[in-house]
């Protein structure tokens, strides 16, 4: 059984002429032809020297860059129950529109994705409406409450990706032991949420200078530390495989760098708010700053992004968690945790740390489709031969984060505002073409 689902659409049939393709896994970067035929890539050759066949729809992509397209191991859709601040049309949209292929949606809805019956619900409405493909993790335990394991076998057998309480930690010791010896006999990953809640208790930002200066309640960071040094431990003592969420802090990374060091078998993702900013943008008292993990310090950011550099972090995640405005309408210790973030990912990540030479673009469009891979999917790739996930994108264009709205339902974007380079054009995803980019709609058609 696929562990992905979408909605079926016509196969692309497309000539990309002259983008320069960039595809590190395959040691592509230069100026090519690509042809998209019944969605597949049937063949990638020197640019001019690829005939268009009849009914193929040609493109001129000169100046452009096609890359594999992006991987999200985590976002939250909303579906079931809370449809007013995402669903699978919406969230799927803008995960086209960033140039994203898949995304992994979190179980912590309303209701828990914590039974079969309401998982199998989810895959049949991805079917009809989703427009990349989507894979769906289900909870670890009933109702997130950390108490009991669900049937995690069930689960598995009813299309589950794999398992996590993310938004609240495993807090027992115990009960995580047992779900990862589960996950040994029925598969899937274990994704970790990892706060320790004795230590966050009621925080609403990072527990340093600024929360002092504001009189805001801290969450220090050896609330993520310490929970990310206990799960390593037990995974390796299970020989299971355990993959960490949004991590943010020094201490984090340096725990899970040991982890891995030892042998144990575990993966780390990091997200552009926690790479691009810091505790410092909580002095405006602007909501879409509040999000779990908090902003952190200068200094945790640098050692995330050296992280991310050299491979010791995985992969990127948005964590795109959508609010309704009046929800995020409030003082900021009374508003929700989270920021969307699948429309700006790569053009926050790509204006802000490649430019400056903080990292290759090459290392980032790694970064951004590592993940498949982690969670036992196919890769995307510019190789002929293989389903088409691309993007196309425009790395000159300039354009300010909301002016012309959202695909997402929500605005609670923490780069609202910015002028970011580079525009997501075309988006191919499970050989069907899930996003165009208005203005070029008519250029290219």
């Amino acid at each position: 059984m696929s562990s992905l689902f979408a909605a079926p659409r016509p196969a692309a049939e497309l000539l990309l002429r002259g983008a320069h393709v960039l595809d590190p896994r395959n040691d592509l970067d230069g100026p090519r032809d690509v042809l998209v035929r019944d969605g597949l890539i049937a063949e990638i050759a020197a640019p001019g020297s690829l005939a268009a066949p009849a009914g193929v729809e040609q493109i001129d992509a000169e100046g452009k860059h096609l890359f594999p397209a992006f991987v999200d191991p985590h976002v939250h859709l909303r579906v079931p129950g809370e449809e007013h601040k995402e669903d699978l049309d919406t969230g799927t949209r803008a995960a086209a529109a960033g140039g994203y292929c898949a995304v992994v949606a979190m179980p912590n809805t309303v209701p828990t994705v914590d039974e079969p019956t309401l998982l199998r619900g989810l895959i049949a409405t991805a079917k009809e409406q989703a427009h990349v493909r989507v894979g769906f993790m289900a909870a670890i335990s009933v109702g997130l409450r950390g108490e009991q394991l669900t049937a995690m076998a069930e689960l598995r057998d009813a299309g589950a990706l794999g398992f996590t309480d993310d938004g609240k930690p495993v807090s027992s010791a115990g009960l995580l032991r047992r779900a990862l010896q589960y996950q040994q006999l029925c598969g899937g990953v274990v994704a970790l949420h990892e706060e320790d809640a004795t230590l966050s208790g009621g925080g609403v930002m990072h527990e340093g200078i600024v929360s002092a200066t504001l009189g805001l309640a801290g969450i220090p960071s050896i609330s993520e530390s310490t929970m990310i040094a206990r799960d390593s431990l037990i995974a390796a003592h299970e020989g299971a495989r355990v993959h960490f969420q949004h991590l943010s802090a020094r201490g984090s990374v340096e725990a899970f760098a040991q982890a891995k060091a030892r042998g144990a078998r575990v993966s780390a993702e990091v997200s552009p708010h926690h790479l691009l900013l810091t505790e410092e943008a909580v002095r405006s008292l602007d909501t879409s700053f509040k999000m779990n993990p908090p902003l952190r310090s200068g200094d945790d950011r640098r050692a995330l992004i050296d992280a991310l550099r050299d491979g010791t972090i995985d992969c990127i995640a948005t964590d795109h968690a959508p609010h309704a405005r009046d929800e995020k309408a409030v003082v900021f210790e009374e508003a929700p945790m989270g920021t969307t973030g699948l429309e700006t990912a790569f053009a926050a990540l790509y204006t802000e740390l490649v430019l400056p030479g903080e990292l290759t673009l090459a290392c980032l469009i790694e970064r951004l489709t590592a993940a498949a891979a982690l969670f036992e999917l196919e890769t995307p790739t510019l190789a002929s031969g293989v389903q088409a996930n691309l993007c196309l994108v425009d790395l000159a264009a300039s354009w300010r984060v909301g002016e012309s709205g959202y695909e997402s339902r929500s605005a609670n974007c923490c780069f609202g505002g910015r002028e970011l380079s580079a525009r997501t054009l075309l988006t191919v995803a499970g050989g069907q073409v899930s996003y165009r980019e208005r203005s070029f709609t008519l250029s290219a058609a």
